[in-house]
């Protein structure tokens, strides 16, 4: 689909000028914003600011310079070619463009260029073209090879200033010489006797020491000054975190509220130290047992225990499994299955069905299982769940269906997790046919509904809507469909090709349409899946993807990522995989910090990448929110904890790298007002921790990219979207549940909300509302 339609070599400085076909962003795509794109299906994400746009070709043109192996890759395609992605717009349209027009009318533009920077100049340039503001530009380039767009540029601009450090071609000198000139220093005399500005706004986008020093020289002239942070993005959607830049006293993510910022605030030089990788660690995961052999060596329980005696599933041995990313448990065997299902004591009323969020038929399918027929136990679960194998493996049942069961009281709880995972496995492999039938009649008379987002809670409504005769469209922003399933639960946990793929195929066959590298709010907006699409209802379930920080002292430093950013990197990236271009940064000692469910995965993935991990949480091991298994499995696998510990600033080299963590210790004290128990910094205790990478593990929230794109849709203060019961949203016709309404949640709780979700539109649909 998105073909190669131009490509030219700029200059003798590897930049490539290439067109591709893209309608979603050439239907929307604006000055200042830029795309996503990755070369081959093994390639990294790769943020590139948008240089033109053509709606009649359907295409957008980029700029690039080879820097790594994707963009190698990138010069390597010929015309003709297809990019396995390319996604977008992303980014804020620049803030000149959505100036009100009386404003736009008094502008007098100044824009500065140099190197790549040219190129994300020029559709701003043009648009001022367009508009008839005044604008002259300078381009600055150490020689006249480096050089390039320049008749371009001409053509729509007043005047054009060209400067090279060795005067090989322009003027000799640096862009600040000539803003120097055009700018007058001493302007208090003129001012009184009526002096107007020659420009109204700079706009400075190249590298780093370009902009801080442009900006330096502005700022003392009284020039209000724009700058581009487009080389501080990784992952372009704002979900990792990485793009961090402090402007003024905020710290901002460049990928969701810039990328365009006042030049004047940005700390130029702490965002040229994070540009400073630490050199990238190849992981070769070892794939030998801990012993040397080459034998593969698991931790197996017996095959079949007394029925009175919970099932324990085979598991790999925990020094085997720290060193690779296959799956830790290798679930039931039919043997033990059925003996674990035969303990069931089928209660009249099973408490185990009114704590499940999709209220599965426990007992029925149990029961099936007891007998030995796993498809009517497949077909049970199914008429429920559109993801029984996910759930089966990272749902919290101790918490849910297997904390309410009756012979938990006593002594162990039924392993229903483990029973619905072997139900899923056994019907993958055993059926072609995964899925219940829905009608899968010609869609153009169906009513039809759009759902924002593939995770669990998407998939789930997408699901239910299905079976009941809809034509359900699927928006995913990502490559990928599946949402966090995919980006944030690791392979060790959650299988991607042998669980998840299989599951949303499934939702495939009910002729569920899913459209991935669709930025809703960028690419489409809510409106217009109603007004130009014909959609008759939306769900939004885009999840909360923002990575939360401590917004403590030190935390830009090199080295401090989030969670998002390290799983993301492994999980649908691939960084743990050689045949992969995504680098992962990790240092030797790794600090991990939080209790829950993310941080286990963050610290047992740096554990299988080589490194020394340690769990920081300032309460205490009870307390911790992430499941049982998880802590377990990781104390296993040789990670460390340090309890009753909160850090307090991070601490920096001389090269900007985190080196070490100060830190307190917490006392924990009386219960407050939720049940929770209070803690307390005990006084004297601060110490300091030596570390090279710090995850911050601490939550997430929605991104407010689909709040800010739609009018009328009202929000929680903390960013989630506002909804009754049924999921129904201030705005007619659009429903809303998952991590979008609650915040960071369980999987379970995402697929519980779909449900409700799908049923209140299907009333709202049938006028039964």
């Amino acid at each position: 689909m998105y073909t190669i339609l131009k490509k030219e070599l700029l200059n003798s400085n590897q930049i490539y000028l290439m067109e591709i076909h893209a309608p979603w962003i050439a239907r929307n795509g604006q000055p200042g914003q830029f795309v996503i794109v990755i070369p081959i299906d093994k390639g990294e994400r790769v943020p590139l600011t948008i240089c033109d746009i053509d709606p009649e070709r359907e295409s957008v043109t980029i700029v690039y310079q080879v820097v790594g192996e994707s963009t190698r890759r990138l010069s390597q395609m010929a015309v003709g070619d297809s990019l396995y992605t390319i996604v977008g717009p992303l980014g804020r349209t620049s803030e000149l463009i959505t100036a009100p027009a009386d404003e736009q009318q008094r502008m007098r533009l100044l824009f500065v260029a140099g190197g790549v920077g040219i190129a994300p100049v020029y559709p701003q340039v043009k648009w001022a073209h367009d508009k008839g503001i005044p604008t002259d530009v300078i381009i600055g380039a150490r020689n006249r090879d480096l050089l390039f767009f320049e008749d371009e540029m001409r053509a729509v601009c007043d005047h054009l200033y060209i400067m090279t450090d060795d005067g090989s071609y322009g003027e000799k000198g640096l862009v600040t010489n000539k803003i120097e000139q055009l700018v007058p220093a001493d302007t208090s005399t003129a001012t009184a006797g009526g002096y107007v500005p020659p420009y109204t706004h700079c706009v400075a986008i190249g590298p780093i020491p370009m902009m801080k020093f442009v900006s330096l020289l502005t700022k003392r002239l009284g020039l209000p000054t724009i700058v581009s942070m487009n080389c501080m993005m990784v992952d372009g959607t704002g979900m990792c975190g990485a793009c961090r830049v402090t402007v003024g006293d905020k710290v901002k993510f460049t990928c969701v509220d810039g990328p365009e910022f006042d030049g004047h605030l940005v700390d130029f030089d702490e965002a040229a130290r994070r540009l400073r990788r630490p050199d990238e660690r190849k992981y070769h995961i070892a794939t030998v047992s801990a012993d040397g052999s080459d034998h593969h060596r698991c931790n197996l329980a017996p095959a079949v225990e007394q029925a009175v005696s919970r099932q324990r599933p085979q598991e790999q041995d925990p020094a085997v499994r720290a060193t690779n990313f296959d799956e830790v448990s290798y679930g039931f065997t039919p043997e033990q299955a059925v003996a674990e299902a035969r303990r069931c004591l089928h209660c009249k009323k099973p408490l185990c069905v009114t704590q499940c969020p999709v209220s599965i038929h426990i007992p029925d399918f149990i029961a099936a299982v007891a007998q030995g027929d796993f498809a009517q136990a497949a077909d049970i679960i199914a008429h429920d769940s559109a993801l029984p194998a996910v759930c089966g493996r990272v749902c919290p049942q101790e918490t849910q269906c297997e904390g309410s069961c009756i012979l938990g009281k006593k002594g162990e709880p039924i392993a229903i997790g483990a029973l619905e995972r072997f139900v899923a496995d056994w019907k993958r492999e055993h059926s072609s046919d995964h899925s219940d039938h829905s009608d899968l009649s010609d869609s153009s008379d169906k009513k039809k509904v759009a759902i924002i987002g593939s995770g669990p809670s998407g998939l789930t409504c997408a699901g239910d809507l299905a079976k009941q005769g809809y034509a359900v469209t699927i928006f995913e922003a990502l490559h990928h469909a599946g949402g966090v399933l995919v980006y944030g639960i690791p392979e060790f946990r959650l299988p991607k090709q042998k669980v998840v793929e299989p599951e949303i195929d499934n939702l495939r066959r009910l002729g569920v349409e899913i459209k991935t590298n669709v930025i809703v709010g960028k690419s489409v907006t809510v409106d217009d899946l109603f007004d130009r699409y014909g959609y008759s209802a939306v769900y939004i379930a885009s999840g909360a993807g923002l990575p939360k920080f401590m917004g403590i002292p030190g935390e830009t430093l090199v080295g401090v990522i989030s969670a998002n950013e390290l799983l993301t990197r492994t999980n649908l990236m691939h960084g743990y995989d050689e045949a992969y271009d995504t680098p992962i940064y990790l240092g030797h000692r790794v600090a991990v910090i939080g209790g829950g469910n993310v941080a286990m995965d963050a610290a047992r993935t740096a554990k299988r990448l080589g490194s020394e991990v340690t769990v920081i949480y300032r309460r205490e091991q009870a307390d911790m929110p992430a499941r049982r298994e998880e802590v377990h499995h990781a104390m296993e696998e040789g990670i460390q904890f340090s309890f009753l510990t909160n850090p307090t600033e991070f601490l920096g080299d001389e090269q900007g790298n985190v080196r070490a963590m100060r830190c307190v210790r917490m006392a924990m004290g009386d219960l407050d007002e939720k049940g929770r128990r209070k803690f307390s910094v005990i006084e004297g205790s601060e110490f300091e921790m030596d570390i090279d990478t710090v995850v911050v593990a601490l939550g997430t929230s929605p991104n407010p990219l689909i709040k800010s794109t739609t009018p009328g849709l009202d929000t929680e203060p903390w960013g989630g979207l506002k909804t009754n019961e049924d999921g129904q949203t201030s705005r007619p016709g659009v429903f809303a549940g998952g991590d979008a309404v609650s915040g960071a949640a369980t999987v379970i709780l995402a697929m519980g909300a779909g449900r409700v979700a799908a049923r209140a539109i299907h009333r709202y649909l049938s006028g039964n509302e």
